[in-house]
């Protein structure tokens, strides 16, 4: 018998489609077809395909009705059969909105510091899981992001998910994802997107083909490819990193921001700066996240976001006490000075005999051509040929005589200058043969220049002038394609390469790894802002490095009067970020501003218009600025408080347990032949079949290409996680890729939820197994969910049923299991036994757990009331803030208002929403019972 209940589908129920039977994965209310569910196929014909259902297109759609679950005996040694059954059935069901403790915190191959658990701690919170994670550079925010992707996918809200990045990173990102947390995403760079061009057909949205996407920012911002793909694509959790791109409204990755913010559940935004200073666009981002968290732009509190966001610094107590011996302290950095040769001092003179004294043109200077002059001191500092290229484009517009002849004689001078007229490039060679790096060392450094034509000119002279080959030096700037900076990253991180030596723009100054073989930066030229500095360190500064990072600057000094040398400026500036790191972990509260460009903008400014000093310029800044009263450390906890855990009834005492029995189970004892299964030393391997691989497709191709002998794909695993963390040291000492040959398995790995649903389908349709235990009368176990209106659940109750016929009473069925000792140690007698007395029992055991469902629903909406009832405060709050626009011109408070009022209304309703509704979901999922011998005596 089959009832049509579609109040109550739900994640783990067995529905009836077209006379196919399916396992619901997935559900979504409220579409304009009905209830969409996402399901896989059950039933022979079906069996492993996934499919899509609309109640409303669908209509024969139906509930297994759970009184009429039919009573099977287990036959398997040790009631394997239905213990893994309990166990697919307790990993197939999600865990609940009213579950707010981490169930996987200590699950992936990782460290376990408490600081990193926070931000997952504090997306569960709210309604909706929405934060900006803005700790400081080298904190670990992916790790921090990974964990927080890893719990809503075991809460069934990370099915669906989209990570947007820098370009640069994208592999990065996807291997730390993979490596850690057996989290898959597909590579949407230049080379996925033709690919799936040609695979998928022409016009159709490439995010509908995939589930969980890696792209960059750069790639998706363009709207006129994407964007009506997106405005009809909804993802379950959408990541940003890098997001203090995405404040300045009217830009295409703001527009990016505001289309995926709209279509996501989840949102985690990341960001090392967070915002540029301006509570107007700051607030932009915060909007993002909580459009009714800020009202007037110009005036709010950290109150008001203190829900949304995390700040921590390295100084942090709670981040210090964990990264104790795991993050080396770095040095001081070591300034170079280098001596200008004559031909540089020339060139000095002319700057600041003709450039710098105004006497470059005969017209006077306006706007930004009064600060041309220190664009082309800044070239110089860089390098002869920098300034080359900055005289080269001037004279493609000047227009002036005495303009162009200021350019050519400094382009004289520039063309000049040899290799060997370098002091810069001279001590280069020198600190770097300090350092070690030389045939046949393994010492590795990374140089940073601002300037492209100093970068390629680097990559041209290293070689000979340190006696490396060509490929031992590598270079990367913002020309590179995404395919070719992603590559290079990989190179330098890996030890087997035979790169000794990166020279990079500020591109890699972004969220670039560059710490696991390298701890020596050399500034060649530097930034004009402390925050451009702080991210350069950042690379090799990181959490994970265990050599205490090594930081030199050269810096060019002249003996020409007035000269604007590299003391004027860099040399301050590299104290000032020094300073900054010991007292307080962050230069953000020394700039006032939040925004490198900025930063420098203004410092250029101060110092050639308004003739101040270094010092002055950031003697005018507050320490603790209005910005940095919202964006002060938040986050710092007793080192002794952890995040609460959630408890989780369990049948196997490992997921290696879990997954090796129900091998067993599936391939009933013939895994070794029909997919090459061996276990040895810690390790698992096998012959990936079809439907597994289709679950590992969103990986690399390179990836499984490597594992593909003949025509299988070999996969090697292991639970062990001091095992798969020395195979990813291992990786990296590779030449050709960083992803290692052995996985670690995590309860979110496809093989997992593979297993989970190859044990599902072993029982027939509504069936439950009976199981022999240490009982005294006979125990119906039986799983309660409540959903949302979105078809999530709220409350998943798991109760063992006692006391039938008559005198019915419910306890949590983890207690019952324990109990009865339901375990590998349990003996199954084999003995035919019959169960029409216990089938007569099952309508009863559904009904006194339907009651007990009814009973308790009180206690449960108090719970869901209280998330509920905070939010609905905060909008009260927020839609009083109305007031504050009674002063203006009556069409901009008209208009204020209306956003408001609009905002609340879509608010309330999310809210409404995400409460309990509609009939719960009931399942008999298996009865303990006494051994009949027992009971005969």
């Amino acid at each position: 018998m089959e009832t049509k209940q579609t109040a109550a589908y739900a994640p783990g129920a067995r529905i009836l489609v077209r006379d196919e039977e399916w396992l619901v994965r997935a559900v979504k209310r409220g579409t304009v077809d009905g209830d969409m569910i996402k399901a896989v196929g059950v039933s022979e014909f079906v069996r492993d395909m996934e499919a899509t259902f609309f109640s409303e297109l669908d209509r024969d759609i139906t509930v297994m009705d759970p009184e009429a679950t039919r009573l099977v005996q287990d036959r398997s040694s040790r009631f394997q059969r239905g213990r893994l059954f309990l166990e697919a059935v307790l990993r197939r069901t999600p865990l609940p909105q009213s579950e707010r403790g981490l169930a996987l915190a200590d699950s992936f191959l990782l460290d376990a510091n408490v600081y990193q658990q926070r931000p997952a701690e504090l997306a569960l919170q709210g309604l909706r899981p929405r934060i900006l994670l803005a700790d400081v550079v080298g904190l670990g925010k992916t790790l921090e992001i990974g964990l927080t992707l890893a719990e809503l996918i075991r809460r069934g809200r990370g099915e669906r998910i989209l990570v947007v990045t820098p370009q640069q990173v994208l592999e990065q990102f996807q291997r730390e994802m993979w490596t850690r947390f057996a989290i898959p995403l597909v590579r949407l760079d230049s080379t996925g997107i033709q690919r799936i061009q040609q695979e998928i057909p022409a016009g159709r949205n490439p995010f509908l083909y995939f589930k969980r996407v890696i792209i960059s920012v750069d790639t998706l911002k363009d709207a006129g490819q994407f964007g009506h793909h997106l405005d009809n694509t909804d993802w379950d959790a959408v990541v940003i990193d890098e997001s203090h791109n995405l404040i300045n409204r009217g830009s295409k990755r703001n527009e990016l921001a505001r289309r995926l913010a709209r279509r996501s559940d989840a949102l985690l935004l990341a960001s090392a700066t967070p915002h540029n200073g301006e509570r107007e666009s700051f607030a932009e981002l915060i909007r993002l996240l909580d459009p009714a968290a800020i009202a007037d732009v110009k005036d709010y509190s950290a109150e008001d976001i203190s829900h949304l966001y995390l700040r921590r610094t390295k100084n942090s107590p709670e981040v210090r006490d964990h990264t104790r011996g795991l993050w080396a302290d770095r040095g001081p950095t070591v300034t170079v000075h280098c001596a200008a040769g004559p031909i540089e001092e020339q060139i000095f003179a002319e700057l600041a005999q003709t450039w710098l004294a105004g006497k470059w043109r005969e017209e006077p200077t306006r706007g930004q051509d009064r600060l041309f002059p220190y664009t082309l001191l800044k070239s110089f500092l860089s390098s002869h040929l920098a300034l080359a290229a900055t005289v080269a484009a001037r004279l493609k517009d000047a227009s002036d005589p005495t303009e162009q002849q200021a350019l050519r004689r400094l382009a004289d001078l520039a063309g000049s200058m040899t290799d060997r007229d370098s002091a810069k490039l001279t001590a280069l060679v020198a600190q770097l043969r300090e350092i070690g790096i030389a045939a046949g060392s393994r010492t590795r450094a990374v140089v940073f220049s601002e300037r492209v034509p100093t970068l390629k000119w680097l990559e041209k002279v290293m070689p000979g002038l340190l006696g490396l080959k060509p490929d031992a030096v590598r270079v990367m700037h913002g020309g590179l394609s995404d395919t070719e900076q992603q590559s290079i990253v990989e190179e330098f991180e890996l030890a087997g390469s035979p790169v000794r030596l990166l020279v990079t723009g500020d591109i890699a100054s972004e969220g670039v790894n560059l710490h696991r073989e390298c701890h020596h930066l050399i500034h060649y030229d530097i930034p004009w802002s402390l925050i451009r500095i702080e991210q350069r360190n950042g690379r090799v500064d990181r959490y994970g490095q265990e050599h205490p990072p090594q930081f030199r600057a050269l810096i060019l000094t002249s003996q020409t009067p007035d000269a604007k040398d590299d003391r004027t400026v860099a040399e301050k500036l590299l104290e000032k970020e020094e300073q900054a790191h010991r007292s307080l972990g962050s230069v953000t509260a020394s700039t006032g501003v939040h925004d490198p460009k900025a930063e420098e903008d203004r410092l250029v400014k101060d110092l050639f218009l308004e003739n101040k000093s270094v010092e002055q310029s950031y003697a005018a800044v507050s320490p603790m600025d209005e910005m940095m009263a919202l964006f002060g450390a938040v986050g710092d906890k007793p080192v002794n408080s952890v995040p609460a855990r959630a408890v989780l009834p369990k049948l196997f005492d490992s997921t290696g347990a879990f997954v090796n029995a129900a091998l067993d189970e599936i391939y009933e004892g013939r895994a070794e032949d029909v997919i090459e299964l061996r276990r040895e030393d810690g390790l698992l391997s096998l012959n990936a079949p079809d439907d597994l691989l289709h679950r590992l497709s969103d990986l690399p191709r390179s990836y499984l290409a490597e594992r593909r002998q003949g025509d299988s794909i070999s996969l090697a695993l292991t639970f062990d996680r001091e095992l798969a963390a020395r195979k990813l040291d291992e990786a990296r000492k590779h030449t050709q890729t960083g992803w290692p040959e052995i996985g670690f398995v995590s309860d979110v790995h496809p093989i997992v939820d593979w297993l989970v649903d190859k044990v599902l389908m072993r029982l027939g349709r509504q069936e439950a197994p009976v199981l022999v235990a240490a009982v005294d009368e006979p125990v119906f176990l039986v799983q309660g969910i409540w959903c949302n209106k979105l078809g999530q659940p709220t409350v998943v109750e798991w109760m063992a049923v006692t006391g039938l016929p008559g005198d019915p009473a419910v306890a949590p069925m983890e207690q019952a299991l324990a109990a009865a000792k339901v375990g590998p140690a349990m003996v199954n007698p084999a003995q035919d036994r019959p169960l029409d007395k216990l089938q007569a029992l099952v309508p009863e055991a559904i009904r006194a757990a339907r009651a007990h469902l009814a009973d308790r629903r009180a206690a449960w909406d108090a719970l869901i009331a209280e998330q509920l009832q905070a939010t609905r405060e905060r909008l009260d709050r927020f839609a009083g803030q109305a007031t504050l626009f009674d002063s203006l011109p009556a069409p901009i408070r008209t208009k204020q208002v209306e956003r408001i009022n609009q905002t609340v209304d879509e608010e309330q309703d999310r809210a409404n929403r995400l409460a309990t509704d509609g009939e719960p979901l009931l399942r008999l999922i298996a009865v303990l019972d006494r051994n009949s011998q027992e009971r005969a005596a």
